[in-house]
């Protein structure tokens, strides 16, 4: 597995792990204000992660190896 998969691999799951955290935090009620805020800032950075690893993903195709 070359350094550009693992970075795809990588990328995907920590997004996929944000915005599992994000409706973790966000959907169980009665949760502190604390708990809640982290949710949507994992949120945010799920979308961060997302647009990240699209142009990640289209700059990088071009590359051969």
């Amino acid at each position: 597995m070359s350094i550009k998969h693992f970075h795809i691999a990588f990328i995907t799951f920590c997004t996929l792990f944000s915005f599992g955290f994000s409706t973790w935090c966000l959907v169980i009620p009665g949760q502190p204000s604390v708990i809640e805020n982290m949710g949507w800032i994992s949120l945010v950075g799920g979308f961060a992660l997302l647009i990240y690893g699209i142009r990640f993903y289209r700059k990088i195709k071009n590359v051969i190896t």
